[in-house]
């Protein structure tokens, strides 16, 4: 075998292929064209369960194919494109699901494409292969599994052009999966995405080789179009900053003796990469394929995405990755945002990738956590976040009608909206900021949004919680006044709590010992403090009378019998150790 962990691998794989029944007539697809016959390759990890109800499918990206793990034959030095996460206790856990990969339509590793033979002519298509979307894609991939007897999957996952195809079966089939994981993709190309295909599929067409797709039997192939395509498009699935790391303006010894060549490193490993593409791959593939990814618009198609994802019953994951500038983490926020709006289940999360696009192949490990914890938990989370206890989470569910939508900003853990959800059947979604804290609160199955509470909250809709939470967390944000507002176009009310400044144990410390205070409310050295906006109750109350915030009630929180006791004499503002403030609009 490979130098695989055997332990941790799915092992010996075979590639198998099945012959698709079509109805007289054939496939017809998208564009009008027609394919008399279909055949799709495929491959499968894990055991099937009895009931058919642990299948997650994963969709491949642009030159991807049907073998995402393992490998084929013990002298197989390549596992799968994807074995860092398909595999035993990895992100997609082969002792749990039945995992499939398929090659796409229109590829050429098994799957009926440009290469394959047409029953019409006995030779292959070449240029008589029609036009494919992403459409097509999906539908085929969906007569698979129909052939194999299976109607529903637990999930659908896919990155990149495989994240579109997720997309595509949200919408297509939004009864099929029961959960989307769309990782480092788009509703829709960038212009910048564009140019990068259409130059790629100029310099393939322009190679004499190519010979208007008919190459085949011709002895000639179009090398050097295929391959400057590939190096092109590679420099796209890099960051530049991993591309100086890596290279930078680095040197070869040796010269090339080729007028106009470098003798920069860099030159050298994209043109190994051209080379090594041509081995493996297809012309008329990549044209076919890079042209659907290049129409795919589901703004176009659909008049808005909010439309588009209308009648999406799957709950998803969408994946973001930091220094993605080919499908830039905007283009994720911006599925993960309207997904929201329309009250769709959807956490979001935007993952270091110093790697750029290709992180979601090579750089993976939190995102293998995520994707794990958002399927139904790992056995072991290297990023568990320990419960901390809050007493004012009781005071705020006493405040929160049942049945209720509640966002929960600076949502931690996850606690306080699994505590609302069980003790007042509340939804909703928490935003924070903290990878560790998105983990543990998917680990609870709640929705989370990786988000910046001072700049984030605007793509969250008007109305569109009942509530909004913000507990122990105003003193933290950079612009507490703007986030009150945020809170009230949100949600009808909003709950805010925050260590009181005033409280009598602060003030004795700081009057006797000349030191900032170290309380349980306020638990840290002045050095090291995330509080940057240290508040009293009456500065909170000043705020709202000026700012016309309705103060509907008020919660003095107290732990010390002194401070009881202060509260009960009317003395909030020097008891209370800690604010519970119910706030609305005037």
């Amino acid at each position: 075998m490979s130098n695989l962990n055997l332990e941790q691998s799915v092992g010996r794989v075979e590639t198998k292929t099945v012959r698709i029944p079509l109805h007289e007539g054939g496939l017809t697809l998208e564009g009008g064209g027609v394919l008399p016959d279909l055949t799709v390759a495929y491959e499968t990890y894990g055991i099937l369960s009895p009931g058919k109800d642990n299948v997650i499918f994963i969709c491949h990206a642009l030159t991807g194919d049907a073998h995402a793990a393992g490998v084929h034959s013990p002298e197989d030095k390549s596992p799968g494109w994807w074995d860092d996460m398909i595999g035993p206790g990895k992100g997609v856990d082969t002792n749990r699901y039945h995992v499939i990969c398929a090659n796409i339509l229109g590829g050429c590793k098994g799957t009926t494409g440009p290469s394959s033979i047409n029953p019409a002519t006995g030779r292959p298509y070449g240029s008589d292969f029609p036009s494919i979307t992403i459409g097509d894609i999906v539908h085929v991939h969906h007569l698979l599994l129909q052939q194999l007897g299976i109607e529903r999957l637990h999930a659908v996952i896919g990155g990149s052009f495989g994240g579109m195809q997720v997309l595509e079966w949200s919408i297509r089939y939004p009864d099929v999966p029961a959960h989307c994981i769309c990782v480092a993709s788009a509703a829709s190309l960038s212009t910048q995405a564009l140019a990068f295909d259409i130059v790629g599929r100029e310099v393939i067409t322009s190679d004499p080789g190519w010979a208007g797709g008919d190459f085949y039997g011709t002895g000639r192939l179009p090398k050097d179009g295929l391959a400057a395509a590939r190096m092109l498009g590679h420099i796209t699935y890099l960051s530049p900053e991993i591309m100086t790391v890596k290279f930078g303006r680095k040197k070869k010894e040796q010269t090339t003796g080729q007028r106009f060549k470098t003798r920069f490193e860099v030159e050298s490993y994209l043109q190994y990469q051209g080379e090594k593409f041509v081995e493996r791959f297809d012309s008329n593939s990549y044209l076919h394929i890079t042209h659907a990814m290049d129409s795919y618009d589901l703004a176009e198609t659909h008049g808005d995405l909010n439309t588009a994802f209308r009648n999406v019953k799957a709950k998803f994951l969408v994946v973001a990755l930091s220094t993605d500038w080919l499908f830039p983490p905007e283009q994720s926020l911006e599925i993960a945002s309207s997904l929201m709006q329309i009250g769709k289940e959807v956490s979001y999360c935007l993952l270091k990738a110093p790697y750029g696009h290709d992180a979601f192949l090579v750089d993976i490990e939190h995102m293998s956590q995520v994707i794990c914890t958002f399927l139904g938990g790992c056995a072991d989370s290297s990023l568990s976040v320990e419960a901390v206890k809050r007493n004012d989470y009781d005071a705020i569910a006493s405040l929160i009608e049942p049945g209720s939508r509640v966002l929960d900003l600076g949502c931690g853990d996850g606690d306080l909206l699994s505590l609302l959800a069980t003790n007042r059947n509340t939804s909703g979604m928490g935003v924070d900021i903290d990878l560790h804290h998105l983990i543990a609160s998917m680990d609870k199955k709640l929705n989370v949004f990786q988000g910046d509470i001072d700049q984030d909250l605007s793509v969250i809709p008007d109305g569109a919680y009942d509530y909004v939470v913000l507990s122990q967390t105003l003193q933290v944000v950079r612009r507490p006044r703007e986030v009150l507002h945020e809170m009230l176009r949100i949600a009808r009310e909003g709950i805010v709590s925050f260590p009181n400044f005033a409280n009598w144990h602060n003030r004795l410390r700081l009057g006797l010992t000349g030191r900032m205070p170290m309380t349980e409310a306020l638990p840290f050295e002045w050095y090291n403090t995330p509080n940057i906006h240290l508040a009293t109750l009456k500065d909170f109350l000043n705020l709202c009378r000026r700012d016309k915030i309705r103060i509907k009630r008020l919660m003095p929180l107290t732990e010390r019998s002194l401070s009881r006791a202060l509260v009960a004499a009317g003395f909030n503002n020097l008891g209370a150790e800690r604010i519970l403030v119910n706030i609305a609009r005037t």
